[in-house]
């Protein structure tokens, strides 16, 4: 019997603030989402690993299901 594929949903991650003066850890984060600049959007996964890259550039970013 086969497995039923589940969908995964997508989110919609958008930069909001600057990188300037943050973290190196937080930079690499951004550029691991593949966000560049200030209001570049990107749409990802939903996963754990793109909740953990999220989860350490909270303030600099906006998040929303798609």
């Amino acid at each position: 019997m086969a497995k039923k594929e589940t969908e995964v949903g997508q989110l919609k991650i958008t930069q909001i603030k600057s990188t300037i003066g943050t973290k190196s850890n937080q930079r690499d984060s951004l550029r691991t989402l593949g966000l560049k600049g200030i209001r570049k959007t990107v749409t990802r996964e939903d996963n754990p690993q793109t909740r953990g890259l999220i989860n350490v550039v909270r303030h600099l970013v906006t998040v929303e299901e798609v």
